[in-house]
């Protein structure tokens, strides 16, 4: 595939769809400054988030190329800038940093899927004791209003809104349990499998009974540390069950498209 020279990185078949179907670049667009940010830092945290929401929601494909000059040349920054960048994507293990070849969008395969799915099993099931033993009345109504975010941006069709949710609503639960080391794996387990979702699973769920995340509050607002420890391992088997892995081929992704630029 070649690139033509006014664009790095776009495909020359594609040159008259760049201003076709640009889609949004996430929750904080670019240009528009994070509260309590420098310039500077906040115009790198809203391209971060921007490619971080492609690769979620699949405008980025697994295996797909992403060269630091066509990114610098889209966002309007050096490429040092990109590079941290990526170097902050890949240490979330969204993206995959080789030499020579530069970034590309993580693929995940089978058997890291199974990896990640297995070691969420170990870490957050063993965790429910603790967290029934702490939490109170406050943290579970904080819970309640969380899923309640994530069934209702399902229903409204955004799923990547809803796999980041739910994401966030098991890491809140890791910290709930008072270990801030292992609360900091779930974290990086979960943005693992949020890519894995995001890329293998089925578009109208997220491969769990949508009151889920309610029943296991109500066992652990009640104390029940067994029940809920059995109800976690049942909840990630069943995601992890509902993914649909198919690998494909690399591919040059179209970044001015992509990011409406």
């Amino acid at each position: 595939m070649s690139d033509v020279q006014a664009a790095p990185g776009v495909d020359k078949n594609d040159v008259d769809k760049l201003d076709a179907d640009k889609a949004p670049v996430g929750k904080n667009p670019v240009g528009k400054k994070p509260a309590g940010k420098k310039p500077g830092e906040a115009r790198h945290e809203s391209i971060y988030r921007a490619v971080s929401d492609a690769i979620i929601e699949q405008r980025l494909k697994p295996g797909a190329r992403l060269r630091e000059d066509a990114l610098a040349e889209v966002f309007g920054i050096s490429r040092t800038g990109i590079r941290k960048i990526l170097q902050r994507l890949a240490l979330e293990q969204l993206v995959t940093l080789t030499p020579r070849r530069g970034a590309s969008v993580t693929r995940p395969t089978a058997d890291e899927a199974k990896d990640v799915f297995d070691a969420r099993q170990l870490v957050e099931c063993g965790l429910m004791p603790d967290v029934a033993r702490r939490m109170t009345s406050k943290e579970a109504a904080a819970l309640r209003d969380m899923a309640r975010q994530e069934r209702e941006a399902l229903r409204s069709g955004e799923r990547s809104t809803a796999i980041k949710l739910s994401a966030d609503f098991h890491i809140q639960l890791a910290r709930l349990s008072g270990n801030a080391t292992l609360a900091a794996f779930v974290e990086q387990l979960c943005s693992r499998s949020s890519l894995i979702m995001a890329v293998y699973g089925h578009r109208g769920h997220l491969g769990c009974e949508s009151h889920d995340h309610d029943n296991l509050i109500g066992f652990l607002e009640q104390g029940d540390a067994e029940r809920a420890e059995a109800f976690m391992g049942r909840h990630l088997k069943a995601i992890e069950a509902s993914l649909s892995i198919v690998e494909k081929d690399d591919s040059t992704p179209d970044l001015h498209q992509i990011f409406g630029a």
